[in-house]
């Protein structure tokens, strides 16, 4: 077939490599001028790092480099993706700096017509294709709200801008900054800019539970959330084996070991003294996603270089006495707002799909209606890659890559259309439930990274033996022990 890939981020690359290797010829566009998607260099923020360990956020066939630091920054990341596309011969099928304008189904729904426009040119006519790979990413489209006052605090000399539009401190230098939100984008920026800013505020209306890189200074974090294990402590829509035993008999035990780690979390980040407890649970640290704490960022508030202004928003911006911008927030303060900076989330959407197409992809409430994350009901040629977002990034895109060939192939017997409906509206439902709403428009699967890539391969009956599954439970997942299954399955399909 001829396959068009929009998006050149882990899950766009690994389509292409996949589904390259099963005979397929395959065109990515990207409207950057270098693959990665989050990682490229117009939209890693400022003080960007992986939350994983490198051991752990890797394609199967391509180790991290060994000399890159535990947690690699956001340009090893996209230098690491570019060694991806060196080591598979991918330049070829890449089309970078090229925007899709528009995917058409053609008249007929036997395959897609796909509109691109290289920067600086006109449209170009429209390239039929036999299949589409939606691979835009579910962190590539930032959230700014709609602030009341937004016009006059520009007007007084104010810029706002997501972090992902804040590619170097020299942005802040000097300024008076303030960051809404507190996740790992939001934490990241507050922390990096901290030290040069005049006035550093972070303005969050939920505090979210952190947890350090190494617990209690010695324990690196993978070994307790980068497991299967780790998983396991989460409860999952269904249950089965050692889990039914945690969430069972064993629930004592399970809320004992993450009562621990709330508390040397506490202890390690100071969060009593600093009067940063988030409210609930430590459980709820794995509601929609899991968050390193930011190198620095609790030291920088101890000591007064970054403000935290908790269970607070912004009202409006307004400008002082003196013209200067400032933001007016739920508690009655003002801070002053030469330069916002907005960790407040991304869309979800799909913006060169005509909206007849688009509505057929979305329930009612707007959630994507998608089969293993990967694949519409309504929509023929269609597959998803990416919007499964997953602590093990990577793996994830690549074994989603492997569903999709394995699919194309006719390796796969899927339920009767029905029974698949039912099944995504359950799953559905109850991510929208355990997230408090908080599940990404259904493509949130944080942080059961593992079920998903055990529930794919179990359709392609290609998943890992029990030992070596059993091997991970204690042990960080190792990509490199699904190396062989792309492999299997061609051997299978006589690709």
């Amino acid at each position: 077939m001829k396959i068009a890939v929009v998006g050149a981020g882990f899950a766009g690359l690994a389509s292409a490599k996949v589904l390259t290797e099963f005979g397929h010829q395959v065109v990515v566009f990207d409207k950057t001028p270098d693959v990665g998607g989050v990682w490229s260099a117009t939209r890693r923020y400022t003080g960007l790092y992986t939350q994983n360990n490198k051991g752990s956020y890797s394609f199967s066939d391509l180790p991290m480099p060994k000399h890159y630091p535990e947690w690699p920054s956001g340009e090893q990341v996209q230098a690491y993706l570019e060694q991806y596309v060196e080591k598979h011969g991918l330049s070829d099928a890449l089309r970078l700096s090229t925007e899709v304008v528009r995917a058409e189904l053609t008249d007929t729904e036997d395959g897609w017509l796909v509109t691109s426009r290289h920067v600086g040119e006109a449209v170009g006519d429209p390239e039929p294709f036999d299949h589409l790979i939606v691979a835009n990413g579910i962190f590539s489209d930032p959230v700014i709200p709609a602030f009341d006052g937004l016009a006059e605090l520009m007007r007084a000399g104010g810029k706002v801008v997501a972090a992902s539009q804040l590619p170097s401190v020299e942005e802040a230098r000097g300024k008076h900054v303030v960051v809404v939100g507190y996740g790992k984008s939001a934490c990241d920026v507050a922390a990096e800019v901290g030290p040069v800013a005049a006035g550093t505020h972070l303005v969050a209306r939920e505090l979210l539970w952190k947890v350090p890189k190494k617990l209690g200074h010695a324990v690196n974090m993978k070994y307790l959330l980068l497991t299967r294990m780790g998983e396991a402590l989460f409860r999952y829509q269904s249950l089965t084996g050692v889990e039914k035993f945690l969430h069972g008999p064993g629930n004592t035990v399970r809320k004992s070991l993450l009562a621990s780690v709330a508390a040397v979390t506490t202890k390690q980040l100071r969060l009593k003294e600093l009067g940063l407890v988030p409210r609930g649970e430590f459980e709820d640290i794995a509601r929609s996603t899991v968050s390193l704490a930011s190198d620095a960022l609790y030291d920088q508030v101890a000591d007064g270089a970054v403000v935290v202004h908790r269970d607070t928003e912004i009202e409006r911006f307004t400008t002082d006495d003196d013209g200067a911008p400032v933001a007016v927030l739920s508690d009655g303060s003002t801070v002053r707002a030469d330069l916002v900076v907005c960790g407040t989330g991304f869309h979800q959407r799909v913006p060169f799909l005509d909206q007849d197409v688009t509505d057929r992809l979305l329930d009612a409430r707007g959630n994507f209606q998608l089969y293993r994350q990967m694949l519409p009901h309504d929509v023929p040629h269609l597959t998803f890659a990416g919007y499964n977002s997953s602590l093990f990034s990577p793996l994830s895109a690549e074994i989603g890559a492997v569903w999709t060939a394995g699919y194309l192939a006719g390796a796969l017997e899927l339920p009767p259309l029905e029974v698949r409906r039912e099944h995504v509206r359950d799953r559905v439902d109850w991510m929208e439930k355990r997230t408090e709403g908080k599940h990404a428009r259904g493509t949130n699967v944080i942080p059961f990274s593992m079920h998903q890539v055990d529930e794919l391969l179990g359709d392609l009956d290609l998943n890992l033996s029990a030992p070596a599954r059993a091997t991970q439970w204690l042990v960080p997942i190792d990509p490199k022990a699904y190396r062989g299954v792309a492999g299997k399955l061609r051997a299978r399909v006589g690709a």
